[in-house]
């Protein structure tokens, strides 16, 4: 089953969305998923260019063989933009063994381990009345678990907070928007923002929060110890990754349990912390970390160290790598929370899909593959949009992590 075509498509049906689409001699099809938002163009031609034609007269059937050969061949290994082209590849490979076989994904990795995947979406307010507004929109519509994200007053383009409160996407402009940051303002705001849902929605519903990587571990200790009367089921990447043993002083600290791992995109970036136990979700996904083979060891070295899965799953992966996601989650005994952003009609009819919402979980349903197809007619209608993720500044103008 030799591969004969590797193509490469960009569509920007409301965000941009670079897929690989690979086909067999038998015209069997697979697709991968090579999104990274603001720096799409940089994977497509890496695709394009280094790694589609290497693929050609492969055997699509041997997926840890071509693993191995992309990321060990190419001498310069890891970082986001080589990371995400493998995964790609990955992700069209198992699309390609689950059709061949007639099964999805997840049964060629072992069987589901639960019914569903269980969810969680965006709640945020513009205040702090609209983000309870917002809660309870979620919570009606079946969600279990909640994102809880809140305008600071002070704070100009606070994050998480979107205009559209369904679908959020931060990637808005050709040249980066300009948010303002003050730590002060945030750590006096958001704890008693978040004990107001916590009030409102009792004990039962899954609350989180995301930092998004802005304090210092000392910082991220303070809003820890605060916000450890309201239950969290997690808070989100506190503090910067790049020094790790900050979560060591931020653990000496709180008990509020921590999730990291979007920006990661390898088993590397993470051993110290699954290892040391110092984060209790695992937030690396299919697209970013090198595909359904590489996401499964990180998986599998986090359940030896009682660290569960959380996987990132914001508008920027593809309805394709939602699915991959899904089967993945669906699979392993470790799994912890799937996040869910909702794509926008636009995107779901250019990657029509057989995944389903039902009672705050995900399917990946019964289709062989991932049960994702694209529709190249209706991708063309959307050509690629320039569109950058913001930048951060404090109020004295100092470069701050976005």
């Amino acid at each position: 089953m030799r591969i004969a075509q590797a193509e490469v498509v960009v569509t920007c049906p409301g965000r941009n969305f670079v897929t690989l689409k690979i086909t067999t001699e038998d015209g069997v099809t697979g697709l991968g998923d090579a999104t990274l938002n603001g720096r799409e163009l940089a994977v497509a031609a890496y695709l394009s260019e280094h790694v589609a034609p290497v693929l050609v007269g492969r055997d699509a059937s041997r997926i840890e063989d071509t693993w191995q050969y992309l990321f060990q061949g190419a001498y310069w290994r890891r970082g986001p933009v080589t990371m995400t082209a493998i995964a790609a590849v990955d992700t069209a490979l198992w699309d390609i063994k689950g059709k061949v076989a007639g099964l999805p994904v997840y049964q060629l990795l072992g069987g589901a381990c639960r019914d569903g995947v269980t969810v969680y979406g965006h709640a945020n307010g513009d205040d702090v009345d609209e983000l309870l507004e917002q809660v309870a929109r979620f919570r009606d519509l079946g969600y279990r678990a909640v994102r809880v994200q809140v305008a600071v007053p002070g704070i100009e383009h606070s994050y998480g907070v979107s205009r559209d409160k369904l679908f959020y996407e931060p990637a808005d402009a050709a040249s980066p928007t300009q948010a303002t940051w003050s730590t002060q303002r945030y750590l006096s705001f958001v704890p008693n923002a978040i004990g107001r849902v916590r009030e409102e929605f009792g004990p039962e519903l899954r609350l989180l929060h995301d930092v998004h990587h802005r304090l210092t571990p000392i910082e991220a200790a303070r809003l820890g110890k605060a916000l450890e009367p309201y239950g969290l089921t997690w808070l989100e990447d506190p503090v910067p990754a790049d020094l790790q043993e900050g979560f060591r002083l931020l653990r000496q600290h709180t008990t509020v349990p921590i999730a990291v791992g979007e920006v990661f995109s390898s088993i590397w970036d993470c051993h110290q912390l699954i290892r040391e136990q110092l984060i209790d979700y695992i937030r690396t996904t299919v697209v970013h970390a090198g595909g359904i083979s590489h996401l499964r060891r990180i998986f599998d070295l986090a359940a030896l160290h009682h660290v569960r899965s959380g996987s990132h799953g914001a508008t920027d992966l593809s309805p394709v790598a939602m699915a991959a996601a899904l089967h993945v989650d669906l699979s392993i005994p470790n799994f912890g929370l799937q996040e869910y952003m909702r794509h926008t009609d636009e995107t779901d009819a250019v990657f029509p899909h057989t995944y389903r919402f039902e009672e705050g979980c995900l399917h990946p349903g019964e289709a062989p593959g991932l049960g994702v197809e694209l529709d190249l007619e209706a991708a063309a209608r959307y050509p690629y949009r320039a569109a950058q993720l913001p930048t951060n500044r404090l109020e004295d103008g100092t470069v701050h992590p976005w």
